[in-house]
């Protein structure tokens, strides 16, 4: 356990959150300058693709690649972010299995609000399918609200009669749109990145006017979670999402749903993201490689 480097780690982080007053614009140039000093490891290379009619950014390994396909969904809040402010994590997956990624840029509001961004999961996953890809070959895997979509996105791939990825990896996933968690009050003081204004405000961004208790807003929550694929949900005990973890969790055990819940102690939302500052970070990328590499098949 790292203790020093939790502590330094969380000092940082304290601040530089998305703040509750900035605009969309100002939203999206201040989380890119958050992201980009982060640690993206050697032995990828990357390019420019394009998968269900959106961008895409490849992601493949420097040495012969295992057989599979990551289909990889970057957070933000579902307002903020790209697959390069998700690279850091996406080659920390691809390093560590050998498994070529796809980097969804999924539509973003308020632009585009819900479902636009599951409508586009749904039209990525089904294209990889279209093009022979067996789905036992294809595993979700996505950080903070991409988390979210990791579920939300194979739940409506389900509702399309659409056959179910290998496996679901969701790094400190946003579950739930009510807001009803203890860990959102209880958490606040712990979490350095969060905080309740700007989570609302980003929400309201994505919601729109929709109820919050749909299960694609919400499975925390609502949804009923039959017949997905095995999930592996990784949270730090600092977030305020804590619970969204551990509720989804219980219900998809609820629903007969092989499930891990690996929760670290003391450590911030998407706390893998910092590779080389915290040890946690990178251990906890290994038990996710881990886990894909068990259940993804060529």
């Amino acid at each position: 356990m790292s203790t020093d480097q939790r502590e330094r780690l969380d000092a940082q982080l304290r601040g530089t959150g998305v703040g509750a007053e900035q605009s969309v614009a100002e939203l999206r140039e201040n989380f890119v300058k958050l992201m980009d000093p982060l640690p993206v490891p050697e032995g990828t290379h990357t390019r420019e693709t394009s998968l269900g009619g959106r961008p895409a950014l490849h992601v493949s390994p420097d040495t012969e690649p295992a057989s599979g396909t990551l289909l990889y969904l970057h957070g933000g809040s579902h307002v903020v972010g790209s697959p390069r402010t998700a690279l850091g994590l996406t080659a920390g997956l691809v390093v560590r299995t050998g498994i070529p990624a796809l980097s969804l840029d999924y539509r973003l509001a308020p632009e585009h609000p819900f479902p636009a961004d599951v409508q586009d999961v749904v039209t990525a996953y089904r294209e990889l399918l279209d093009q022979g890809h067996a789905p036992g070959s294809i595993a979700f895997a996505g950080d903070s609200a991409g988390g979210g979509l990791t579920i939300t996105g194979a739940l409506a791939a389900r509702d399309a009669g659409l056959p179910m990825p290998a496996a679901i990896v969701a790094f400190s996933p946003g579950l739930d749109a009510t807001r009803t968690g203890e860990s959102i009050v209880t958490k606040a003081a712990a979490d350095p990145l969060l905080d309740r204004a700007s989570l609302d405000r980003m929400s309201s961004f994505y919601v729109a006017d929709q109820d919050r208790r749909n299960p694609l807003l919400s499975p925390a929550v609502t949804a009923d979670l039959t017949g997905l694929p095995p999930i592996l949900v990784q949270v730090g005990t600092n977030e305020m999402l804590l619970d969204d973890a551990r509720r989804l969790a219980l219900r998809a055990s609820d629903a007969e749903v092989d499930v891990v819940l690996d929760i670290t102690a003391k450590v911030p939302h998407v706390f893998q993201s910092f590779t080389g500052l915290l040890d946690e970070a990178g251990e906890a990328l290994d038990r996710a490689a881990l886990f894909l590499r068990q259940r993804v098949r060529g």
